[in-house]
């Protein structure tokens, strides 16, 4: 998790990754005032998760806004983000909108030319980059690395979580590959009020999701089809009389049977409390939502 300083080019388009969420800080600072200690943000790390309570969340921000003008950012300049999403980004984030600067959202899978053009072409001045090998090409365009910590400064870790406390939660495996993720994140979370949690790597998003058992999904159109292929893989066999018993069970809820084996599918699956999945309007290249979805899709033009 690293920060960086780039050289601005004589002109900068930035169109293709500019991230606007207006109302954003006042948003923040209204739930750090109405629910203060109620949880705003939950990630795990080494196997434990760990939480930020609205009022954590706002001072981290407030903080992260001091690191990042000691780093000389200022209204005129651009904070580039790449990565998984998670709590330092989704906060670094809203540093760089309290200062008024521009914010950026790249993906964290470019080639080395690739990002050298993307750079060349979006002149951020500031950037903060997640994994080993993105951080390492930013590395190789000569840009030098700043850690995370020492934008924040000194501040209290982020809480341990003990006890999961039930109720509406808001579940992200995502990252900026997601062009409008940034963007859904930040107006869904902030909206609602409702915490938002975060797996501790794609590879575990399965696993973590079905601990968290979200009452909301935000996905993009690919990452719904990475979920299909999953649910469609802890199914039985197709063919088989137990996967007709489940096709059954989605295609006619109504009846009693029916709906208890449908329960039980949801919570195999870590679905028994989801309400929703938010997706943007279906585009003639998506696929459509598979039945054991379908019901949760939220159309979001």
């Amino acid at each position: 998790m690293s920060v960086h300083e780039l050289k601005r080019p004589p002109v900068a388009d930035t169109a293709p990754w500019r991230v606007e969420v207006p109302g954003a800080l006042e948003q923040l600072r209204h739930w750090a005032q109405v629910s203060p200690l109620q949880p705003a943000l939950r990630h795990k790390r080494h196997g434990q998760w760990f939480v930020w309570r609205w009022i954590d969340a706002l001072r981290d921000v407030e903080r992260l806004a001091d690191g990042l003008r000691q780093q000389g950012f200022t209204e005129d300049s651009r904070l580039a983000l790449s990565g998984a999403f998670e709590p330092d980004l989704l906060l670094l984030a809203l540093a760089a909108q309290h200062i008024g600067g521009e914010l950026l959202t790249l993906p964290d899978n470019l080639d080395a030319e690739s990002l050298h053009k993307v750079l060349w072409r979006s002149g951020p001045t500031h950037a903060f980059i997640q994994g080993r090998q993105p951080r390492q090409l930013w590395l190789n365009q000569g840009q030098s690395l700043l850690d995370f910590a020492e934008v924040l400064g000194p501040a209290e870790p982020p809480q341990r979580l003990n006890r999961w406390a039930q109720g509406a939660q808001l579940w992200s495996e995502e990252g900026t590959q997601w062009q409008d993720g940034m963007t859904v994140l930040l107006g869904q979370w902030l909206t609602s009020g409702q915490s938002l949690a975060f797996p501790e790597s794609l590879g575990s998003a399965s696993r973590d999701r079905r601990e968290v058992a979200p009452s909301g999904l935000l996905l993009s159109a690919e990452r719904l089809q990475l979920l299909a292929t999953e649910i469609d893989s802890r199914l039985a066999p197709p063919g088989t009389w137990r996967r007709r018993l489940c096709d059954w069970a989605i295609a006619h809820p109504e009846k009693g049977l029916q709906r208890l084996i449908k329960n039980r599918v949801r919570r195999l699956l870590g679905f028994h409390n989801l309400h929703f999945i938010w997706q943007a309007t279906r585009t003639p290249d998506t696929q459509p939502t598979p039945a054991w979805l379908a019901e949760f899709k939220r159309d979001i033009a």
